[in-house]
């Protein structure tokens, strides 16, 4: 065989090998999260569809007039596929326990706690995802972290004395003027494709929020000028840097659980639910958020964590750090006979310990064992439940998800209490945008439940007995 021909047999082999190098890296491509929901959306659609027919006439168990006066508690007026809440077992993100998902969802490298990307994943594809997949969904957020110069100047002009969570709402507010589904639908976007641009404005929505809060922290807490977003960092490692915590790993690890366990709690929460509704109207996600803040922003919701906080330090104050499980007894039955509710004890749907504040406590156990705090909430762990059954002030005497947050954030510094639902909504967001989505690509309609007058009522029953 000559040289010349080897030579072209060579040059070609090499080019063939190229292009299937080439071919192999395309197909290996990582799917990405729109693209794996743009497959899901016609199954999901046929779905409900043959749900719909097959049960769509059948009743749903009775409406009492108390559920109408009681805030329709325990009604069942809602769908939402992203996370069921039951009573005995707690939260379940598509199906899966909060101990499940902290072992099957992808971890930083050198890290523990599950990342709230993979979390997000899950919400809106019921899937776990591959690390390369939450990777690029931490890379395409930073990308979008960015917030415009006129919502920055909105923030840097709030008092100081305006509560973060009414600077965190105003901001989300703002960034509806650059709304991707806004403009779609001003200019006829067909409704099958509402999903779409409800998805970009999603993703912009969480991935802005790390910008937001911590131009609120630093701005009202004077810590000084914000640092750019990482590329190469998770979304938890960011929002710790952007809260000056970025060097304590700890604190990253957890944030990372932090914001995982705090992402969704059932589609009929305030927060959840003002969201889904507000969106029923086509409201965009920046707008239908804002909304959702407001509602996370009041004290039987979001704020409970800062009341569990003081209480505790009241206590603290009043009988000391040490003290013996009769004098914490005695402060417990206090705060019962003025009338009080004890902070972080019960639930309206959970009857037995959250499983939100067990990961927490594990948290502690491994972190921080020997913290003061921690130790008066483990104490009183141990006391309040038999005390409110002795009381009789409870259906459900166990410790929620609040009992136990404020505790982590104060140990590693960041004990600005009125910052807490700040990193509530940041969590809560991944929820919210979800069911947003999804809501949008199965075209649920406006919420219009039926109200009744007292009145009305009273005639309905007459002369029935």
């Amino acid at each position: 065989m000559s040289a010349l021909l080897i030579l072209f047999q060579t040059r070609s082999n090499a080019r063939r090998a190229a292009f299937a190098a080439r071919f192999q890296s395309t197909s290996a491509r990582p799917v990405t999260l729109k693209e794996r929901l743009a497959e899901l959306i016609p199954k999901e659609i046929e779905n409900v569809k043959a749900t719909r027919a097959a049960h769509g006439k059948k009743s749903f168990g009775p409406v009492v007039v108390d559920q109408l006066y009681g805030g329709m508690r325990g009604l069942p007026a809602l769908i939402w596929d992203g996370s069921v809440l039951d009573a005995e077992e707690g939260i379940r993100f598509r199906g899966k326990t909060i101990p499940e998902i902290q072992e099957l969802l992808p971890k930083a490298p050198g890290g523990s706690e599950p990342l709230p990307e993979g979390l997000f994943w899950l919400l809106v594809t019921g899937e776990i995802p591959t690390q390369e997949q939450v990777a690029e969904l931490s890379r395409d957020w930073a990308a979008r972290s960015a917030i415009p110069e006129f919502v920055e100047e909105i923030l840097d002009r709030c008092p100081p004395t305006l509560h973060p969570m009414s600077q965190f709402s105003l901001a989300v507010t703002a960034l509806n003027h650059n709304s991707a589904f806004a403009k779609a639908y001003q200019d006829g976007i067909n409704k099958k494709e509402y999903w779409g641009p409800t998805f970009e404005d999603a993703m912009d929505l969480i991935a802005k929020l790390p910008n937001i809060a911590g131009r609120i922290y630093r701005n009202v807490f004077g810590k000084g000028k914000l640092p750019a977003i990482d590329a190469s960092k998770d979304y938890s490692h960011n929002l710790a840097t952007l809260l000056g915590f970025g060097e304590n790993p700890a604190f990253v690890e957890l944030l990372r659980l932090y914001i995982t366990i705090h992402s969704d709690h059932e589609g009929g929460n305030v927060s959840a639910h003002t969201g889904k509704l507000v969106g029923s109207a086509l409201s965009d996600p920046f707008l239908s958020y804002a909304a959702a803040l407001n509602g996370l922003a009041g004290p039987l919701h979001g704020l409970a964590n800062q009341e569990v906080l003081i209480w505790l330090r009241k206590m603290q104050s009043k009988i000391g750090e040490d003290a013996t499980d009769e004098a914490v007894k005695e402060y417990i039955w206090s705060t019962l006979k003025a009338g009080q509710v004890v902070p972080g004890y019960g639930h309206a749907v959970l009857r037995k310990t959250d499983p939100r504040y067990t990961a927490q406590r594990e948290f502690a156990l491994k972190h921080l064992p020997d913290d003061k705090m921690f130790k008066l909430v483990g104490q009183i762990y141990n006391l309040v439940p038999d005390i409110l059954l002795e009381a009789g002030k409870a259906k459900n005497p166990w410790p929620n998800v609040d009992a136990h947050s404020g505790v982590l954030l104060t140990h590693y510094g960041l004990d600005q209490m009125q910052y807490y639902t700040v990193l509530f909504g940041v969590s809560r967001a991944f929820g919210v945008a979800a069911q947003l989505i999804w809501d949008r690509a199965l075209g649920a309609p406006l919420e219009r439940p039926k109200s009744y007058s007292t009145a009305a009522i009273q005639k309905m029953f007459k002369d029935k007995s």
